[in-house]
């Protein structure tokens, strides 16, 4: 990005009953939110707990693969999953406290399986959400050079592996 002038995001957010209401952001799909079953919300709805989680998930997934291409790296596929952990804090009430961050990346050669592990490094400290929150964000990768199937995402155990 060349110039650093701040940038705005807006949303809004209508209030259709109960504990729901439509979130919607300019020229983008409008979708059903609501608190989850927890406190008394609704089941197979996006809440604000998601939405948390998602944001870090998706910013850590597009800086990783903006630091990737930046790096030539030959990235065959890219999942990861995120857990964000709900805990009541004492004097502040209900926080999430941390969130584990789960990527599993193949790349093609196996020669790269190191670099990917530090550009994952390097896109969870540089991702912008990560920055603004003060959650815990942990890194639980798992990377592999080729191999198939890619998906679904192969099971998560926090290490490296070479099919080759």
């Amino acid at each position: 990005m060349k110039d650093p002038t701040p940038l705005f995001y807006e949303t809004e957010i209508e209030w259709t009953g109960e504990r729901r209401g439509e979130l919607r952001s300019p020229s983008l799909p409008p979708f059903p939110v609501a608190a989850p079953p927890e406190f008394q919300g609704h089941e197979g709805i996006w809440t604000p707990e998601h939405l948390y989680v998602a944001s870090v998930n998706v910013c850590f997934m597009t800086t990783f693969l903006a630091i990737a291409e930046n790096s030539k790296l030959d990235v065959v596929s890219f999942c990861a999953s995120a857990r964000g952990k709900l805990e009541k804090v004492e004097g502040v009430g209900f926080q999430i406290t941390e969130i584990i961050l789960r990527p599993r990346v193949v790349v093609r050669l196996p020669k790269d399986l190191e670099r990917a592990a530090r550009i994952l490094e390097k896109a969870e400290k540089v991702c912008l959400v990560s920055n603004s929150i003060k959650t815990a964000i942990k890194l639980e990768p798992e990377i592999f050079n080729e191999q198939s199937p890619t998906y679904p995402c192969p099971p998560v155990q926090g290490r490296v592996v070479s099919s080759g």
